[in-house]
């Protein structure tokens, strides 16, 4: 039976291959990946509901070969990319002034409305009445408790000193390899030095600075040509991940806790009318903004990265919205570990409130909301822009806050059927920060 799923799987890599023959644009080869996927996925989970789930993990355990060597290629170029377009973005500004100006605009943007995020998902989880009481511990969920706890407590006892601390890059060589948790921040740090530092070598020599420019450029468009290589395999990372996602689930856990499912929804869509409430004070055209960016949503709502959707999110501002590519980049790599909306501000929000009342914690006092908002803004700096980053985000803010950890573990079965429009939220974060920043910019110029 699993010879004949992966004929199945084969034969809908082979149909997807067809459509890109046929030039379809990527974002509907990228839908077309996630329907087929859900589509297949359910399959599985209805013929062999009353069967050994062998032959279903067995399948996966095979599809997931393109799942997993796609996620690979996309770990792959992160950091080349990061780092390539900090040093590109700090080049192209001219002046150490303006970097200052912007990257203030951008992370202010970005750090301001995650706290608005969380003060969503405080709303939204009281207005719904969760709480973590009614969860069932068993054994099963207390061991992947401990396993996570073990995992990340080194992050959670970390000060806000310390923090800042490990923000700064020791061995940029080791933070290339995503060894830390912060390793992107301080990528993003190591970037933004080494361009100014291009800056003060071209102003002493004009002919170096010419050539600066040039191999900046070229290294970008290198690592660019990359990256749509990589993205060019999206559909078929797509078809296979969804269909991981659908057919694994555990159908108890997703009934039992379809209420939080609804309720992270409400929350993403408030945000999204904030987003959009801002633009629109800013003078942009709503429907003009959300026809553009939809297709960046697209991919960052199935691919569950931010930092994946770096490329598309920095083309599309610049090309689309007319941003200035400084301000896109700053924008776009600052918005995939700083800040993020859905990630770091809906869901530990909401986790805390849940857990609010089982630790004797009024979840709407003023203490209690005023003191989860400023630790879910300072937790913000340095989540991973890529799928369980949230979950990362909770192992920060839950201790931070004396409260157990379990609970995320319990969350963990449906944490794809969230963080999928999580992740579309922090994009539109990043995108809101580029716009906002450009007409901030342009308006003080």
């Amino acid at each position: 039976m699993i010879a004949i799923n992966l004929i199945v799987f084969a034969g809908l890599v082979l149909l997807l291959w067809k459509l890109r023959g046929r030039r379809l644009p990527l974002p509907r080869q990228i839908l077309a990946g996630l329907l087929l996927g859900v589509v297949f996925g359910l399959s599985l989970q209805f013929v062999y509901a009353g069967d050994d789930r062998s032959v279903v993990a067995g399948t996966l355990e095979w599809t997931n070969v393109v799942g997993a060597i796609y996620v690979n290629l996309l770990r792959m170029i992160i950091m080349p990319l990061v780092l390539i377009m900090m040093i590109a973005a700090v080049v192209r500004m001219g002046e150490v002034a303006a970097l200052g100006r912007i990257g203030a605009a951008v992370i202010g943007i970005l750090v301001g409305t995650t706290m608005i995020a969380a003060l969503v998902g405080i709303a939204v989880t009281n207005a719904f009445g969760l709480t973590a009481e009614g969860l069932t511990e068993g054994a099963r969920e207390l061991a992947r408790a401990d396993a996570l706890t073990q995992r990340y407590e080194s992050m959670a006892s970390l000060g806000f000193a310390d923090m800042l601390i490990r923000f700064v890059p020791a061995n940029i060589f080791q933070d290339l390899t995503g060894a830390r948790p912060t390793s992107i921040i301080a990528v993003v740090i190591f970037g933004i030095l080494f361009g100014i530092a291009a800056l003060a070598v071209g102003k002493e020599s004009p002919e170096r600075a010419e050539q600066i420019t040039s191999f900046v450029e070229t290294a970008q468009a290198i690592v660019m040509k990359l990256v749509h290589m990589v993205m060019a395999l999206t559909p078929y990372g797509i078809l296979a991940l969804i269909t991981k996602v659908v057919a694994g689930s555990n159908g108890a856990d997703i009934l039992n806790l379809i209420t939080f499912v609804a309720a992270s929804y409400v929350a993403i869509a408030i945000m999204f009318g904030v987003h959009a409430l801002l633009l629109g004070i800013a003078g942009v055209n709503l429907v003009d903004y959300f026809k553009k960016v939809w297709p960046v949503l697209t991919f960052a709502f199935s691919s569950r990265s931010s930092a994946a959707t770096i490329p598309l999110n920095v083309e599309t501002q610049v090309e689309e919205l007319k941003v200035k590519a400084p301000i896109a980049n700053l924008s776009a790599t600052f918005g995939a570990t700083i800040g993020q909306n859905g990630c770091a501000g809906i869901y530990p929000a909401m986790l805390a409130v849940m857990i609010a009342p089982t630790m004797g914690v009024d979840p709407l006092s003023l203490s209690f909301v005023t003191g989860l908002v400023l630790i879910v803004a300072i937790s913000s700096f340095g989540v991973a822009g890529v799928g369980g980053g949230a979950t990362f985000a909770a192992f920060i803010v839950l201790p931070a806050m004396g409260f157990p950890v379990t609970v995320a573990a319990l969350l963990i079965s449906i944490e794809p059927l969230i963080d999928m429009g999580r992740t579309a939220l922090n994009v539109n974060g990043a995108m809101t920060s580029g716009v906002l920043t450009g007409r901030l910019i342009r308006g003080d110029s």
